[in-house]
């Protein structure tokens, strides 16, 4: 690590991007510990699918609401503030599904969650990409523990599964409770540059303008729209057009998450040493080679190895497009709340066509979608590395 980001940074940035890789690796936490507690949930206070899917969807509006919001609260009471009331919001949000099992309450604790969720995830996107210079490295290991956070996050529940069953879930809930405190512990010692009275005339959405920007937005929008796809109907592909056995295509999910951290590791610690622009190319054709043999193989060690490889080469890809913006991001503060809720807007439509498509024309059809999404992704990465105009 000699060479690398972190070892040329002053001890006070040192102790910023710490603070975020902590940050972000909770909001990793939080994705997964829901997915894990929703079902638990629900069947422990009868709650129908509608009222179990309206948690999700309230959990990605509170994602929403904050994006914008972070934008601009910080400008008028400071970042660590807003920080600190991010990460209480979580907290207040776990402790609202423990103690209730009223409907309202954890629409609540959902929405709350996601609240944080959104304000973290603009900060320290945003913040890393400038303390680190926009490194490639800094930006893939910032999502790398993100992945660490979403494979820990389970074990949680299953730890308090374990010891009181059905209801140890809310063991997982406290321990979440416990990290997020842990969070709010650090924050008041990050000497954060607060944005003085002059860097207001800022907020603005002159940014939308550039053609530039656009194209980062597209490839944003593309690559969460594949990612959310191979993330969400993974499993159920391969369970349901009987190529797998569902216990071991739950495994196999795991396999991708921990392909991911190997990938967004890697880039960490060797992106130094390519520009982004070989990087993006690179990992685009790597996951689209490795997504067509997923869908061309049948037998269990080749679906495996076309699994991590697609894993391992995915990794990378919006970390180092995130780093690739960072001076869009510098210059214009709110540009990172609009990138980042479109990808929202991705998350929730792919998915959909998705199973659109595979309702219509079969599973393989409609996992086949993803390529188009990669085909565009990748023309927008051209787009990027041919655009000479500097924002």
């Amino acid at each position: 690590m000699k060479h690398s980001f972190f070892a040329k940074l002053e001890p006070t940035d040192k102790y910023i991007l710490i603070c975020c890789f902590v940050l972000f690796s909770g909001n990793g936490m939080i994705v997964a510990i829901l997915g894990s507690l929703l079902p638990l949930i629900s069947y422990e206070h009868n709650l129908s699918n509608t009222v179990s899917g309206s948690l999700l969807s309230v959990h990605q509006a509170g994602m929403m609401i904050a994006l914008f919001l972070f934008g601009i609260l910080p400008f008028y009471f400071g970042r660590k503030r807003i920080l600190l009331i991010s990460c209480g919001f979580a907290v207040c949000g776990f402790i609202l599904l423990i103690i209730s099992g009223n409907p309202l309450w954890l629409i609540a604790g959902f929405l709350f969650a996601g609240l944080s969720r959104g304000s973290v995830a603009n900060f320290c996107n945003a913040t890393v990409s400038d303390v680190s210079g926009g490194s490639a490295g800094a930006m893939n290991f910032l999502h790398g523990v993100f992945a660490i956070g979403a494979l820990l996050a389970p074990l949680f529940v299953m730890f308090g599964v374990g010891i009181l069953g059905d209801s140890g879930w809310r063991i997982g809930a406290l321990i979440m409770i416990a990290y997020l405190l842990f969070n709010m512990i650090l924050l008041p010692k990050a000497k954060l540059v607060e944005f003085s009275k002059e860097q207001r005339h800022k907020l603005s959405y002159q940014f939308l303008k550039k053609r530039l920007v656009w194209y980062h937005i597209g490839a944003i929008f593309f690559y969460i729209a594949a990612e959310s796809t191979v993330v969400g109907w993974l499993v159920m592909y391969f369970v349901r057009s009987d190529i797998l056995s569902a216990q071991y295509a739950q495994i196999l999910g795991s396999i991708l998450w921990i392909s991911i951290f190997a990938g967004r590791l890697t880039i960490a610690l060797l992106g130094g040493r390519f520009s982004k622009q070989s990087i993006l190319f690179l990992t685009t054709i790597g996951t689209t080679v490795f997504y067509v043999t997923l869908l061309l193989v049948r037998d269990v060690w080749s679906i495996t190895l076309a699994v991590i490889g697609l894993g391992f080469f995915m990794a990378g890809i919006i970390p180092t497009v995130f780093a690739s913006s960072g001076k869009i991001m510098k210059e214009y503060p709110m540009s990172l709340g609009v990138m980042l809720l479109i990808g929202i807007v991705a998350a929730i439509l792919m998915p959909l066509i998705t199973g659109i498509l595979s309702d219509s024309f079969g599973l393989l059809a409609g996992m086949s979608a993803v390529l188009v999404a990669l085909a565009l992704l990748l023309l927008f990465i051209v787009l990027i590395s041919r655009s000479k105009t500097e924002v």
